[in-house]
């Protein structure tokens, strides 16, 4: 419990209307949450105004409210502070409510468009390794020292995070490694965090539906580093044409890493094949579980950060060359046949190509590659075709399928992606809406020593079809068939 006087420090606002003496029992912008003693934070979202919410507030407890403009009559129950944008108020609002914990604990974002999640675990997983307290915010699931905390966001909102750093921070956490999309920079989810740190991935085609254009991703991922503090550090991948604009407006330290470019951290690939990678990093050679040229790329910047967070080197790349990364990630099994399959995560058109480059590299040349893949529903349209073709170019036979399809029908989202299959391409292409047949069918088409490529949902354990989420894991699916053969 705080006074509002405390939860308001730093918060540039309009106009007060009450008294900041009062003591608030908790801060939330969803009205169904509000308790007696509350804060309510009225934020404008994409489908619902919180504006409109303000007098149920009030009448199940609220004792303050945020919002950008005041309703026609105030009730005296209740103060009211006007600000010009609610949002951005909230980041701030909620870091101060939970006394700031992200300036109690070193806390290290990831952004970009494919290895968020893979770099933020190999970090997490690393630390602990190295002996150190840490909390993990992820695609995949939140954890606190080992704890699992099921992820419903790449990036919680603004209360839900502070409240896993405050967690994080009583649990005596020294470290806090989470994904940051481009999502919540656009939404202000961060807002009013205190980072160590900032490492740039890759960007490429994704969330268009959302951002409209590739400018506003774009602007969207710089922001984060725009907004870095002169004491963290700003790491870019120097091999990507995006990575130099993130540190333009930087007053964090800049420092870069790459494979191909000059750089301040470098890697060369010596070997690449399914039991791993041989990389010579910084003038060591070591022998890491990853496979992929992509995954050089993430254990460079796992590496790199780690580096500019004092660990030492040799300690780094002894515990890095033991770990696996994130689940669904290039994630490949063995059939009894002698069938290889791959589970990826791959959703969008550059990381589809990024594994089934990365198998085109390894595999000896005489077998089949069989790739699966669909696209999701209510999401940005436009990959559709680029996908499909992405997956047509790089493979030997292709089976279009449902991703998650959510509200839209299976069969268009399937046509979109036809709409990308050059003539060419035509005959080495089916189409099978069900997504567990269209496994089973790949699993039947492979002979012994071929390759399938489940391309799409990775980790995920569900399928959501019409709004409803059903019980569907790739891996399980695939495991199921090998086992029938």
């Amino acid at each position: 419990m705080r006074y509002l006087s405390e939860i308001i420090e730093g918060l540039a606002f309009t106009e007060l209307q009450g008294s900041a003496d009062v003591e608030i029992t908790a801060v939330v912008f969803d009205s169904r949450k509000v308790v007696p003693g509350a804060l309510f934070v009225a934020v404008r979202g994409t489908h619902v105004d919180g504006h409109d919410y303000i007098e149920q507030a009030i009448k199940d407890g609220a004792v303050a409210i945020v919002c950008e403009d005041l309703p026609g009559h105030t009730a005296e129950a209740a103060d009211f502070l006007m600000v010009q944008n609610s949002a951005e108020a909230l980041g701030l609002l909620a870091s101060n409510f939970y006394g700031n914990p992200s300036k109690k604990i070193k806390l290290v974002g990831v952004t970009g468009t494919n290895g968020k999640t893979t770099t933020a675990t190999l970090l997490y997983q690393l630390f602990r390794d190295l002996g150190y307290k840490c909390g993990l915010l992820s695609t995949v699931e939140n954890q606190i020292n080992g704890k699992v905390i099921p992820s419903t966001h790449t990036t919680p909102d603004p209360v839900a995070l502070n409240a896993l750093l405050d967690d994080m921070v009583a649990q005596s956490c020294d470290y806090c490694f989470m994904e940051v999309s481009s999502h919540a920079v656009a939404q202000h989810r961060i807002d009013g965090l205190t980072f160590a740190g900032g490492i740039f991935s890759n960007l490429t085609h994704d969330h268009l539906d959302y951002h409209k254009t590739f400018d506003s991703y774009l602007k969207a991922k710089k922001g984060f580093f725009d907004a870095l503090p002169k004491g963290a550090f700003a790491l870019t991948n120097v091999d990507d044409r995006n990575g130099n604009v993130m540190l333009q407006n930087t007053k964090a330290s800049k420092k870069t890493y790459g494979l191909k470019n000059m750089a301040d951290f470098k890697v060369k690939v010596l070997e690449n094949q399914f039991g791993g990678l041989l990389l010579n990093v910084d003038g060591d050679e070591v022998w890491f579980k990853m496979v992929g040229s992509f995954n050089a790329y993430n254990l460079l910047a796992v590496y790199a950060a780690a580096i500019l967070l004092g660990q030492e080197k040799s300690a780094v790349l002894t515990s890095l060359s033991k770990l696996s990364g994130a689940e669904g990630r290039f994630d490949y099994s063995i059939a009894p046949n002698k069938v290889i399959g791959i589970v990826d995560y791959a959703h969008t058109p550059d990381a589809v190509q990024n594994v089934l480059s990365t198998v085109h590299d390894i595999r000896k040349g005489t077998e089949k590659v069989i790739t699966v893949i669909g696209c999701g529903g209510d999401r940005d349209k436009t990959k559709r075709p680029v996908m499909a073709k992405t997956a047509c170019d790089w493979s030997d036979k292709v089976i279009l399928t449902s991703d998650n399809p959510r509200t839209e029908d299976p069969a268009q989202i399937i046509k979109d992606m036809e709409a990308g299959v050059d003539p060419g391409n035509q005959r080495k292409t089916i189409s099978i809406a069900d997504r567990r047949e269209a496994i089973k069918t790949a699993v039947h088409l492979a002979q012994p020593g071929d390759i399938i490529v489940l391309a799409g949902k990775g980790h995920e354990k569900y399928q959501e079809i019409n709004g409803v989420k059903n019980h569907f894991d790739d891996k399980e699916e695939l495991l199921n068939a090998f086992s029938k053969l």
